[in-house]
């Protein structure tokens, strides 16, 4: 959203995301271009034996990729997220326009420690002196963490969006999602073509990231409902055809897509092809998914390492504990197969690697236009 609001201003925008559904490009894009694969290989010749030698890791080596490739496209603002947490970050050797910590969740809890104070520690570590500080998160205590932490470090001004922007008549359907925002200059009724009640919060975020930048960046509020409009992230409740994709991979994600699922009521019946990596609570996932759908497809995402592939047969048996109509189809393409029979809707999820091999398979573009 940030990107899209940016370049309704006419500004030229790196934007550095992770991980990626099927093409490395993915993650380094200009305008919604993506880096040429020219680009990435001659940065690799030029930094491998350097890389080897201070043992850079991937993400490290990404990082320093889209930083350069940003800089020889003469990108005029970059819209960076970060990897993992913050504080540790390879993207946190910047010093950023604006700092924005969108919300907290129990993720990633073996590296960034497993309650919400030390996770909302972690990430808070991207503010810094004198800049921008934008608090995305609606629960108050976590408020009141990441404000003390963007304090601590003499980050300002401190905005906390859940207290300058309040939501309403926020509207769900297959076409996007419509609300109106409530700013201190008066109503704004707003729209976007991503889908979900989860997105006006996620746009009420985004508006606050872009309209707190100075040095010329900031966009008006007419470029503000253009760039909303377009906004597009492929994955995250993308609609395909018959097809639904969505990399939910944790159960409050899960949970988000199936609020999602019921506000537009996709048409009957309605599969849905599953694989969770084993580190992620699948069974949170299943518990979430299993009751909303006709059937649930168990299988395995062929791009994810061996280490982390789940016991397929555990959730099956998991499935019949909590009463969920569930069949095991270990091949992906055999278990896309299976749930387009007699299916009006099919839904893939689970994680990247599920809906990136998927995505793959079908022959659907990540690159949306």
């Amino acid at each position: 959203m940030c990107d899209a609001m940016f370049q309704a201003k006419g500004l030229r925008v790196g934007r550095y995301t992770s991980p990626h559904l099927i093409d490395f490009r993915e993650r380094i894009l200009v305008n919604g271009e993506p880096i040429s694969e020219s680009a990435v290989l001659t940065f690799l010749e030029r930094t491998t034996p350097l890389a080897e030698k201070i043992g850079a890791t991937f993400f490290e080596l990404t990082t320093a990729l889209a930083f350069a490739h940003f800089e020889a496209a003469h990108a005029d603002v970059a819209v960076i997220e970060t990897g993992l947490g913050g504080r540790l970050d390879s993207t946190n050797v910047i010093t950023p326009v604006t700092a924005t910590v969108t919300s907290i969740g129990l993720d990633h809890t073996d590296l960034l420690g497993d309650t919400i104070e030390l996770i909302a520690k972690e990430k808070a570590g991207i503010f810094k002196p004198d800049v921008p500080a934008i608090v995305g998160d609606t629960n108050p205590e976590t408020i009141s963490i990441l404000r003390a932490s963007a304090a601590a470090v003499g980050a300002a001004p401190i905005r906390v969006v859940a207290h300058e922007l309040q939501l309403s008549r926020v509207t769900v359907s297959s076409a996007g999602t419509s609300f109106v925002l409530e700013t201190k200059m008066g109503l704004r009724a707003l729209r976007t073509n991503l889908v979900g009640a989860h997105q006006s919060q996620n746009a009420a975020v985004a508006i606050a990231t872009v309209r707190a930048a100075t040095r010329g960046l900031e966009p008006e509020w007419d470029e503000i409902e253009r760039g909303l409009v377009n906004a597009r992230l492929p994955g995250r409740f993308q609609m395909q055809g018959r097809y639904i994709f969505d990399v939910a991979h944790n159960p409050a994600a899960a949970r988000t897509l199936t609020q999602t699922l019921n506000a537009v009521a996709p048409q009957r019946p309605m599969n849905a092809v599953i694989a969770v990596l084993s580190d992620k609570d699948w069974r949170g996932v299943l518990r979430e998914i299993g009751p909303l759908v006709d059937r649930v497809i168990i299988t395995h995402a062929p791009s994810a390492p061996p280490e982390r592939q789940w016991d397929i047969d555990a959730a099956m048996a998991y499935c019949g504990e909590i009463g969920v109509n569930c069949v095991c189809e270990a091949e992906l393409d055999d278990a896309l197969r299976l749930a387009r029979d007699g299916a009006a809707t099919v839904l893939v999820t689970g994680s990247f690697h599920t809906v990136g091999d998927s995505m793959s398979r079908l022959q659907v573009s990540p690159f949306v236009p």
